[in-house]
């Protein structure tokens, strides 16, 4: 690719926390001329949301996405690698972190997006390089390219052989790195380094094979071509080490990401971000892929109220964009992140946000910020597709989901900070519920005389349990009308009210309710009247009819790398859960997956443990499995709190 030739192009910058992503940006930035000094990404990177910035290298245009690098916020780094030209995976020079690289590295190849590994902080590395690579190999399920070899003197790494070129290269502080005549000490090793190269990438092309065989040296540009339709393909990840700090390799990573990367096909122009900013209002971040946006031109029937790109690390106001180009489309409320405009769209077109894995009950300390607290939440799971929030009709509370603590700890903060809302997290209730364990029979009567027409109800019901999942039946068995049926469903209506509350306090389930017989009078009897009898013969029965409380149990299903599996197992065993299972994880090499089921009481936390156990990268899944008795001191515990928080309503 020549210069002049290649349109805008985007780079993802993504990798774990810690790696030195903003600092890479920030010397890309500096180098490129973007910025004056170095410092300018690290002071408007917040390191929970993506972060934007263009500059132009040697006539070509380039937008970077700084992407989040904890777990937490990977919802936002995993947006921007799916529209980015090429993702940038940023890692640091020690093997035992190498597996903090894997979930980015399955998420890259499983939507075929073309990524570059740039090993950064060589300048303190305590580890050969080789040894790092072979760590992230394994992690890997495409062939890692050197594409330059290390010039060392003693342990550090003071330059680098470009394996294509074969010049050596000494880096220099605050300079150019300088080409210098190739160490002999370096020579058989960058030799068989190449020679590595060529053979990887002749495995996926007959003809350069064909030369090796015949000894053949292939032509620098084939090399080159051959290097870039691969990584296009996503079929290898080229490799390149350095220091961001020290700016040490960076001008040869912009280099291959002239030469080396294609820009990805696409049409239209895909939401990839949606921010609310003080000042512009509703910004949608769009990569545009084909066609061009003018200002005051619509977008699928809707106007923006401005188009603006990134320069530099801020933002600037535009009237036209083309293909290439990230744009942020201002004011326009029906577009959502994933959203497609301007091409036909497909079912498979963006991926499902991140499944929620931490959940916090959220209280306005203001009554008065109710409604306001609920159009807040709705703008920060707009801008953030991995929060999400709802009303839970069981426990009557407003339950904030996401990535984890961190996650939703910030989320109380922006609440704080850019809606003025004052906002208690805790740790959300349990919807237990409770059931019962014999069959009784009960006489239910409401009888009132006011001075007028009085009321009367008087009913004879048979109160039974189900098998679990049962739900609640109601049948009648009344015969001789001594019941009339006008009055029948009232009575239903009645001994449902009755099971929203049972005698532990907690909604009732699986019985079964049978009208049996009754009495009426043909003038005080109603359908208010039946309704008071069945609910009180209802609420009368269950108490004795041996009540028993039921806690929900989720279906878990754990995933770790397998070094962790035993630990992991002792997680879910110290939390009352019983393992069902382990497994290796489907297309996930030296992985495992444990099913187990786990009481819903004790998933609070779950994620952070395992996080903790497996530097971040261990996750699960989880679904509603059934309900299970619980008895003993601990189901008296919460039969009293429950009881207490009633009395206090």
């Amino acid at each position: 690719m020549t210069s002049g030739s290649a349109p805008p192009r985007v780079a993802a910058l993504v990798g774990p926390h810690g790696s030195g992503k903003t600092t890479l940006l920030d010397s890309i930035l500096f180098l490129c001329g973007a910025t004056s000094r170095k410092g300018f990404a690290g002071e408007s990177a917040l390191g929970t949301e993506v972060a934007f910035a263009g500059c132009s290298y040697l006539g070509d245009r380039w937008t970077f996405l700084d992407c989040p690098g904890s777990v937490e916020f990977q919802q936002d780094a995993r947006n921007a690698a799916l529209v980015c030209d090429i993702a940038i995976l940023v890692a640091e020079p020690e093997p035992d972190r190498a597996v903090m690289l894997a979930p980015m590295l399955r998420f890259l190849d499983d939507h075929s997006i073309p990524h570059i590994l740039f090993v950064n902080k060589v300048e303190g590395a305590k580890a050969r390089l080789a040894e790092t690579l072979t760590a992230i190999q394994e992690v890997s399920d495409k062939k890692l390219l050197l594409r330059e070899a290390p010039l060392q003197e003693g342990s550090g790494i003071v330059g680098f052989v470009d394996l294509i070129s074969e010049r050596a290269y000494r880096y220099r502080p605050g300079q150019k790195s300088e080409h210098i005549p190739m160490p002999v000490p370096a020579q058989p090793v960058s030799a068989s380094a190449r020679q590595t190269l060529l053979e990887n990438l002749a495995d996926l092309d007959d003809h350069l094979l064909e030369e090796l065989l015949s000894d053949i040296v292939p032509e620098t540009a084939e090399v080159y071509r051959l290097l870039g339709q691969d990584l296009a393909s996503d079929l290898v990840v080229p490799v390149f080490f350095g220091s961001g700090s020290q700016d040490f390799g960076v001008r040869r990573l912009l280099k291959a990401l002239r030469h080396d990367v294609i820009p990805r096909p696409g049409h239209g122009a895909r939401i990839f971000k949606t921010v609310h900013a003080a000042h512009t209002g509703k910004l949608s971040y769009a990569r545009l892929w084909s066609g061009q946006i003018s200002e005051g031109a619509p977008i699928d029937g809707h106007r923006p109220s401005g188009l603006y790109t990134p320069v530099g690390i801020g933002l600037t106001k535009t009237d036209k964009v083309g293909p290439g180009e990230v744009v942020a489309l201002g004011r326009i409320d029906s577009l959502q992140t994933g959203d497609l405009v301007g091409a036909e769209k497909t079912s498979d077109d963006w991926p499902a946000s991140l499944p929620a894995l931490f959940c916090l009950a959220l209280a306005a300390a203001r009554k008065q910020d109710e409604v306001k607290l609920t159009a807040a939440l709705a703008r920060l799971s707009e801008e953030d597709p991995s929060l999400r929030f709802e009303h839970d009709i069981n426990t009557n509370e407003l339950v904030l989901w996401g990535q984890g603590e961190i996650h939703l700890n910030t989320a109380l903060e922006r609440l704080r900070g850019r809606f003025n809302l004052e906002v208690a997290g805790r740790r959300a209730q349990v919807p237990y519920r409770e059931t019962i364990r014999k069959a009784v029979t009960e006489h239910g009567r409401h009888k009132r005389q006011t001075g007028g027409h009085g009321q009367f109800g008087d009913v004879h019901i048979d109160i039974a349990p189900l098998p679990r999942s049962g739900g609640f039946v109601f049948s009648d068995k009344v015969v001789g009308g001594v019941v009339p049926k006008q009055y029948i469903p009232a009575v239903e209506e009645g001994a449902r009210e009755a099971m929203r509350r049972g005698p532990l306090g907690f909604p009732v389930v699986d019985v079964r309710v049978v009208l049996t017989s009754g009495s009426y009078h043909s003038v005080d009897s109603s359908d208010m009247a039946f309704k008071q009898a069945g609910r009180l013969a209802v609420s009368e029965g269950l108490a004795k009819a041996d009540p028993v409380l039921l806690e929900p149990v989720l279906a878990v299903e754990i995933a770790v790398p397998a070094d962790y599996t035993s630990k992991a197992q002792l997680i879910l065993s110290s939390r009352r859960g019983r393992i069902l299972g382990t497994d290796a994880r489907e297309g996930w090499r030296g992985w495992d997956t444990v099913a187990a089921h786990l009481p819903q009481a004790e998933m609070a936390g779950l994620i952070v443990d395992l996080r903790s156990l497996t530097m971040g990268v261990g996750t699960f899944s989880w679904s509603f499995a059934h309900f299970q008795e619980m008895q003993g001191k601990a189901a008296d515990k919460i039969i009293e709190q429950q009881r207490a928080n009633i009395a206090a309503q």
